[in-house]
């Protein structure tokens, strides 16, 4: 290995930080005789604070192209992404290198003091950017009235604690763990996978690396998870089977059952939605994943 320093290519919120610097700690634990640093770049994603995330004409990457153009022009050998905004397909030279252990991968249910989905008050509104948690608030709550949120996540949080007009707001439990909130302390309660699947990727850390870049690679397999990274594999290879990114009303997720794969899914682009499941030898993830799709479409 060359005798620099190793950089880490992240954006700047409290959640990214928080996975990078532990992805730091991580490779500097396993290669204690060299030197790794984070590299903060600020994403178009980061720029646009007031788009809406639904939005057709936001461009593909939004919070990962610059991350890669700096992988690109090797200013960093390696970049952290909260999987769920990597897009399935990758520029010309890249990789998905490693994908660490998943944590929590659910929705959480925050409002003004701890309840289920089921229990919030007939017409309440509930705060959420994601058309994916959105179609499925609708198809369970039809009463309720749902309005967008930008924003990181202690942004988020201030935002329910200053704005009365809003009930709750959906966030994922992997990124409130990630950054030390205990959830009865926020009056988070998670949402079950039989009412609200996540994003595909979701809860994961994908670690992408420039495809011929031998080194890096050595250092993802200290980082990768394989069970994690089959997983994710087969949501993927299903996201891409319906045409999508990670702004599509689609949910899927991957659970290791031995040496098999299950995978169940939900998509909302047909009235009413379409739901199928499939499962299948591990090593089989990308197949069973495309298949899942071919079944929905």
């Amino acid at each position: 290995m060359a005798t620099g320093p190793i950089f880490i290519a992240t954006r700047g919120s409290a959640l990214a930080l928080a996975q990078a610097g532990a992805i730091r700690e991580q490779c500097q634990k396993a290669f204690p005789d060299r030197t790794f640093e984070l590299k903060v770049i600020k994403t178009t994603g980061d720029k646009l604070q007031t788009a809406s995330l639904a939005s057709a004409n936001l461009p593909k990457g939004l919070f990962t192209k610059e991350l890669e153009t700096t992988l690109l022009s090797h200013e960093a050998g390696l970049a952290v992404h909260s999987l769920k905004d990597l897009p399935t397909e990758l520029p010309s030279g890249l990789a998905l290198g490693a994908v660490t252990k998943r944590e929590d991968a659910r929705d959480v249910l925050i409002a003004r003091k701890p309840m289920r989905l089921m229990d919030l008050p007939q017409g309440a509104t509930v705060a959420t950017s994601s058309t994916r948690r959105e179609a499925f608030l609708r198809e369970r709550r039809p009463d309720l009235k749902i309005v967008p949120i930008r924003g990181n996540v202690p942004t988020r949080l201030k935002r329910l604690a200053e704005k009365p007009e809003l009930d709750a707001l959906v966030l994922a439990a992997a990124g409130l763990i990630r950054l030390g909130h205990k959830f009865q302390e926020i009056n988070a309660v998670a949402i079950g996978f039989d009412e609200m699947l996540p994003c595909v990727g979701q809860a994961a850390i994908g670690i992408e690396i420039r495809a011929d870049d031998s080194e890096m690679r050595s250092v993802c397999a200290r980082l990768n998870d394989p069970t994690t990274f089959a997983c994710v594999s087969a949501e993927r290879a299903f996201l891409k089977g319906m045409g999508g990114g990670c702004q599509v009303p689609v949910a899927a997720y991957a659970e290791a059952r031995g040496d098999q794969l299950h995978i169940r899914a939900v998509s909302f682009f047909a009235k009413p939605p379409r739901r199928g499941e499939i499962a299948g030898p591990i090593t089989e993830a990308e197949n069973l994943g495309r298949q899942l799709a071919a079944r929905l479409l």
